[in-house]
């Protein structure tokens, strides 16, 4: 009886402990055994699993080691990505002999006023000089530009053409250099047969594109003569100015409704279809970019040019369910369109006069209406076309433009 009896208070109380340091121990010991391991700098130390965090400061500075579950330390400053992001060593790579350099365009961007970016004007040049896949390639580069300062870091061959880009801009000899832009049609291009004699032919890539180079005298006479015309017609100001480095946007639209589609309404406590009604833009746009050479022997001039036309609308019939017993039809319209395209860059001495012809295409003259506005018979109905022709001239300095020049009205512009 004595040997089941209950122990003692102290006995007791020694067993407690005894129980408590025995279950205790498996979790102390490796604590311990982790801090002390944090301190030696060869060891990586314990890294949790659930966490992704490392123990020690050797593991801390290893960036390349993703634990399973876990973020890449460098991905944690663009979000969560799926790609394995690392910080790179801190430097830009120059494989290929990358060099950095700092322009300053200022000269040329404080006397800009009419635009907000005027730095944009020769990023755009940059990147039709060097082309957009030097910049997309295997060779690390890097183009930025602010109203000051333009920061370029490729290979000294692109430097180099670069800095001829900026040298045209920044130069004082084209700083007032201003262009003349003029945009006629003529229906009949037989306007050619006599002054043929005086154009020299300029090599074009775009098919069905023609250009020329003519005396400035010549041109004048040229266009007084074509003024003559009955199918003749200029669009737009005549005195159109554009300033070196900038571009300007001629262009005239109207805007053409149609019936695209048929839409079920209900009307009266009735189901009806009733149109849905689309519009398309008729016109053209004519987008004109010149850089003057830093010598102002020549210019560059980057040349774009849009005709939309809707030939006619042709008519479709649909025969529609307007509920699950009754049809009904409805004629809908499909635009027939003609579109002329021009995207071309010229290059011709400043004391020629530039002139470019689209060819015999759509009449860019929004609603100007068919060849056959009489409805006569056996006369076909078809859209009208014309030649354009674009003539381009140097004025030189703007301060010896006449004063018609500068207040002339201005064409609207669409942008």
């Amino acid at each position: 009886m004595s040997a089941c009896s209950t122990p003692k208070p102290a006995v007791r109380r020694a067993l407690i402990v005894l129980v408590s340091l025995v279950f205790a121990a498996p979790q102390t010991l490796p604590a311990q055994t982790t801090a002390g391991n944090a301190t030696d700098k060869n060891d990586a130390g314990w890294r949790s699993l659930s966490t992704g965090k490392s123990g020690g400061s050797a593991a801390a500075g290893n960036d390349d080691i993703t634990p399973i579950g876990s973020t890449p330390a460098a991905a944690n400053d663009v979000g969560a990505t799926i790609a394995r992001v690392t910080k790179g060593n801190g430097q830009l790579p120059n494989d290929h002999g990358q060099i950095w350099r700092e322009y300053d365009i200022s000269p040329y961007t404080l006397r800009v006023t009419a635009t907000k970016r005027p730095e944009q004007a020769i990023v755009d040049w940059v990147l039709r000089e060097t082309g957009y896949e030097v910049w997309h390639g295997e060779t690390a580069a890097l183009l930025s530009a602010d109203k000051r300062t333009l920061r370029v870091y490729h290979t000294p061959e692109v430097q180099q053409v670069i800095a001829d880009v900026v040298d045209r801009f920044v130069s004082s000899k084209a700083e007032t250099e201003a262009f003349s832009l003029r945009v006629v049609t003529v229906q009949d291009p037989n306007w050619r047969a006599s002054a043929h004699r005086l154009m020299q032919p300029v090599d074009v890539q775009s098919p069905g594109v023609q250009a020329w180079l003519m005396a400035k005298e010549d041109a004048a006479l040229l266009v007084a003569k074509l003024r003559k015309r009955t199918d003749f017609r200029e669009h737009g100001s005549p005195h159109l100015l554009v300033n070196n480095g900038q571009s300007t946007v001629l262009s005239a639209w109207k805007t053409i409704n149609y019936v695209k589609d048929a839409v079920v309404a209900q009307r009266n406590n009735q189901l009806v279809l009733e149109p849905s009604v689309a519009g398309i833009d008729e016109g053209f746009a004519l987008e004109f970019t010149p850089l003057l050479s830093v010598d102002g022997q020549y210019v560059e001039a980057i040349v774009k040019c849009n005709i939309d036309q809707v030939e006619r609308m042709v008519p479709v019939v649909l025969d529609l369910p307007v509920s699950t017993t009754q049809s009904q039809r409805f004629k809908i319209e499909v635009p027939q369109m003609t579109n002329a395209r021009l995207h071309e860059k010229f290059r011709w001495p400043t004391d020629k006069v530039l002139v470019v012809s689209r060819g015999v295409v759509a009449t860019p003259v929004p609603g100007q209406g068919s060849s056959n506005p009489l409805k006569l018979p056996f006369v076909a109905d078809t859209p009208p076309r014309a030649d354009a022709v674009v003539f381009i001239q140097s004025k030189g300095k703007e301060q010896r433009i006449s004063d018609q020049d500068k207040t002339a009205d201005r064409p609207r512009r669409r942008f």
